[in-house]
């Protein structure tokens, strides 16, 4: 992936900020793994490194710990039976390990990936991932999602300097990590229109450059839907190509914004919902793909049905948010909402931008059909009860889930035009 012609195209941008990034090197290509050690050594990574993994993605990438022993690298090591989720405590483990060494190596993905990723940010320590599956749009993030007190929340984390993918070892990652990623992916389009929204209504800082570039990786990954679900290494490359331009892209945009909307936190809710009751949840980008479908239709119904909109201050009953949660949930919760975001929002100004906001509905989303193809092609799941989500969580979700973050999402606003989300789920 060429890095400089990335920047180079971001060059005296028009939105007026500076885009940079910290990654420095991706390499992606057939048989890597075995010259991973000479690579980084090449790169000039520190020699002294702490690797951290879990037993499916060592498995995986067998032979990544020779090549670094062969290149003269110190490894200590850290390796969990199998991560499915990323917890604070975690990024303690890795932080208590990090001071005698000088760079983090990450193998696997996700939620690996993002303990690592917390660790060195605040470790001070250089970071690396050699990927095992195209599964999640992280990879050159510096934010990661982390739970805490059952609470899932986007913490400042460090950029990798160095991403490695061998596509042997990603074309043969199990179908529902790819599918995953997949879901992930499509979650793009939510994400850059709810991004238009918050621009036109209160005027947050939007970059149309970053969100061509998104759009780019997500174009990409949705031209290879069929080739999803078998071993092909072409495909896997690429997807995992356009997984990075999607982290590339939050970074160039200092925000998870070109990257999530709605759907993102209507699966944040599922988790921390099921994680309050020691309920292990799914693969975040599978969640998030069944969020996105739904979602998306949502919008699309709410932009075919409600031509014109008469918005009033926003009408929350914050007893009924609060019961929707957690008591353990409702100091972080309360925290993101004090105050709350709709504060920022002229009712006359949504009236006004409510013809336009129809518009983009249609000119950035894909229609329910072609998102359900899109889906299916690549061996996703679609429905809420592919993730073991009942009836009562659906609704929960879809009514509280926009309390969790700080941000303008076109289902925070229902309330003020006097609109229930249910009415549009079908």
């Amino acid at each position: 992936m060429d890095l400089k012609k990335i920047l180079h195209s971001l060059e005296n941008c028009p939105c007026g900020k500076k885009h940079t990034f910290a990654t420095e090197l991706v390499e992606i290509e057939s048989g890597l793994t075995a010259k991973t050690g000479a690579i980084l050594a090449d790169f000039g990574f520190p020699k002294k490194v702490l690797v951290v993994s879990d037993e499916p993605a060592l498995r995986a990438a067998d032979g990544v710990l020779e090549s670094l022993s062969v290149a003269g690298f110190e490894v200590t090591r850290l390796v969990y039976p199998k991560m499915t989720y990323a917890r604070v405590e975690q990024v303690r483990e890795v932080e208590a390990l990090a001071d005698n060494i000088e760079g983090i190596i990450a193998v696997g993905t996700g939620s690996i990936n993002d303990i690592c990723r917390v660790a060195s940010f605040e470790k001070g320590k250089k970071f690396c991932i050699f990927a095992t599956a195209p599964s999640m749009d992280g990879f050159a993030s510096d934010t990661a999602p982390i739970i805490e007190n059952n609470f899932k929340n986007s913490w400042k984390a460090e950029q990798p300097s160095v991403i490695l993918a061998d596509t042997k070892i990603l074309a043969k990652a199990p179908l529902e990590l790819k599918a995953a990623g997949f879901g992930d992916m499509v979650a793009k389009y939510i994400g850059i229109f709810d991004w238009r929204l918050a621009n036109l209504l209160i005027d947050e800082y939007y970059c149309p450059a970053v969100a061509e570039l998104t759009m780019q990786g997500v174009e990409k990954v949705m031209s290879l839907a069929e080739k999803v679900a078998g071993e092909d290494e072409e495909a896997a490359g690429s997807i995992m190509e356009g997984l990075i331009l999607s982290g590339l892209g939050m970074k160039l945009a200092m925000s998870s914004r070109p990257a999530s909307g709605a759907e993102h936190v209507v699966s944040h809710y599922w988790e921390c919902y099921k994680l309050a009751r020691g309920i292990w949840p799914e693969f975040h980008g599978k969640k998030v793909g069944v969020a996105s479908v739904l979602i998306n239709r949502i919008y699309h119904n709410i932009a075919d049905r409600v031509e014109e909109i008469d918005p009033i201050a926003d009408p929350t009953d914050w007893d009924a948010v609060r019961a929707a949660f957690d008591e353990t949930q409702h100091e972080e919760l309360m925290k993101l909402n004090t105050p709350t975001i709709t504060d920022k929002v002229d009712p006359a100004r949504l009236k006004d931008i409510w013809p336009e906001v129809r518009r983009l509905v249609k000119e950035i989303l894909p229609t329910d059909a072609e998102m359900m193809r899109l889906m299916q092609a690549a061996g996703a799941v679609t429905e809420p009860a592919d993730v073991h989500v009942s009836k009562e969580l659906l609704e929960k979700g879809l009514r509280y889930h926009s309390y969790m973050r700080y941000r303008i999402l076109l289902t925070r606003l229902l309330p003020m035009m006097q609109l229930d989300v249910m009415d549009f789920v079908e």
